[in-house]
């Protein structure tokens, strides 16, 4: 299944798309990452999702990525006597401890880390902004608060704190349960980390992944962005939150920071998804708004590595179309005269590694020579990742003899990544990279390519050997 764009999709599965037969159609459609939100999805159903999952792989022959996005701590507001109160601009309402139903004046937090946290002057946010607190007085116990803006607050709204860093780690309970579940199925390839504050915060996952996924740091918290170069390093991929992003963080700031993370992790080489209201509209209709292709089409344009459907493909009524439109505006963009002179201009300078220097090299022979494909052998995807960051205008086709390698890699721009044995010498190893360039539908006999791979063949982290080759009219290398 030959895409014809670089950008990849990720599209959320929920009600509108939980049987095998919407997946399926998901994938035809576009879709090549699944994630599962595990705010709602069960043990259960995350297990039945990433069956099918499979099942839609093993038949399609390609890898397909999973990604599992975990809750993170979700804080909320208790209950009220009459279900949701009106508030006055000025007045003064209290956050407290005590576990009883809430009035016009005061409301149950169940979070002691908040209440233990909270200066005075810093402000809090509830149901995604819609009601804006500031802290007057704080003991430890309660919050007493003046209501700048906003008038109503009910049952279980979400509060946000863009002021406050907490002492806690970002998993909670409920988190470590569902992780442990995820690592448990080992055909998960990506984990999200939802509200990350601090690098910390992936260090102690990582503790318990010990790299049996790679790690996404959500990022949606001021906290996450005055540390962002630490939370890159620790991090394997990035996803840039724009949601909780735009409660906690002025909304004019969230297009200027989109460009700014997906530059840094770029300069980083490590992938970066764009997420969050790309086709709201499309929830309940069957085209996006303008603004909505501009949007995707900005992400594009920056040279994301990957663009996310959320409640588009999870919930709304028009999931294959919501993949089909994203898919349809990354490849009018990838086409577009301007597209490889912006993605040229943001290129990163080569780290100072053999692999850095042979991906530079392979991206600069490919497009100075006209070759029809960059094939890289990789094992750990290191390789893989390493070409990616070069952003060639040619395809790039990762070859692996380990299956989660590949699916991992499927979230990477510009990579089509394809299961297959070590090359068991120099002649196998490039009769295999001709024979499968032409038999995915990327170039044709007489075709060039260039092969990038590792001597002694299978050593990883290796890679230090570059080979041009043509297709013969067999589909084997005609050198």
């Amino acid at each position: 299944m030959k895409r014809n764009r670089k950008v990849k999709i990720l599209a959320t599965l929920g009600p509108a798309s939980s049987e095998e037969a919407m997946i399926e159609k998901l994938h035809q459609a576009g879709a090549d990452v699944f994630r599962i939100n595990m705010s709602h999805a069960s043990h259960d159903v995350m297990r039945t999702l990433i069956g099918r999952i499979r099942s839609v792989e093993k038949r399609s022959g390609r890898p397909i990525g999973i990604l599992a996005d975990i809750q993170g701590p979700k804080l909320r507001v208790g209950k009220f006597a009459d279900t949701k109160v009106e508030l006055k601009i000025g007045q003064t309402f209290t956050l407290d401890n005590k576990d009883v139903p809430g009035d016009e004046n005061r409301v149950f937090l169940p979070h002691p880390e908040i209440l233990e946290s909270v200066k005075p002057g810093q402000r809090l946010l509830i149901d995604d902004g819609k009601l804006h607190l500031r802290a007057e007085k704080c003991d430890g116990t309660s919050i007493v608060c003046t209501v700048i803006s906003g008038t109503t607050i009910s049952d279980r709204k979400g509060v946000s704190l863009p002021d406050t860093m907490l002492g806690v780690g970002a998993l909670t309970s409920k988190d470590r349960a569902d992780l442990d579940a995820v690592l448990a199925t080992g055909e998960v390839d990506w984990v999200a980390l939802s509200f990350i504050q601090r690098p910390e915060d992936i260090a102690e996952v990582r503790k318990i992944a010990r790299g049996q996924v790679g790690l996404m740091s959500k990022i949606e918290k001021p906290q996450a962005i005055e540390r962002i170069d630490e939370i890159i390093e620790l991090s394997d991929a990035l996803m840039v939150a724009r949601g909780d992003l735009g409660v906690e963080m002025p909304l004019e700031t969230v297009p200027g920071l989109q460009k700014q993370l997906i530059r840094a992790c770029r300069r980083a080489g490590k992938p970066v998804v764009v997420a969050t209201q790309m086709l709201e509209s499309m929830i309940s209709a069957p085209v996006p708004t303008r603004a909505e292709v501009s949007d995707v089409a900005t992400a594009v344009f920056e040279g994301a590595d990957a663009v996310m459907l959320s409640a588009e493909s999870a919930s709304g009524a028009y999931p294959v179309e919501a993949v089909e439109t994203m898919a349809k505006i990354a490849s009018k963009v990838e086409r577009d005269p301007h597209f490889h002179g912006i993605i040229y201009a943001q290129r990163p300078q080569p780290q100072a590694t053999g692999a850095d220097a042979i991906s530079l090299a392979a991206r600069q022979i490919a497009e100075t020579l006209n070759l029809a494909a960059i094939v890289c052998y990789t094992a750990s995807g290191t390789t893989g990742l390493r070409a990616s960051r070069e952003r060639p205008e040619v395809p790039i086709i990762a070859l692996s003899p380990i299956i989660q390698t590949a699916r991992r890699l499927s979230i990477c721009w510009g990579t089509h990544c394809v299961v297959t044995q070590d090359a068991s010498d120099l002649d196998d190893m490039v009769n295999r990279a001709c024979r499968i360039v032409a038999s995915e539908g990327f170039g044709k006999p007489g075709d060039r390519v260039i092969i990038s791979a590792g001597v002694p063949l299978g050593t990883p982290g290796a890679t230090n050997m570059l080979r041009i080759a043509y297709i013969g009219s067999d589909g084997q290398s005609g050198v």
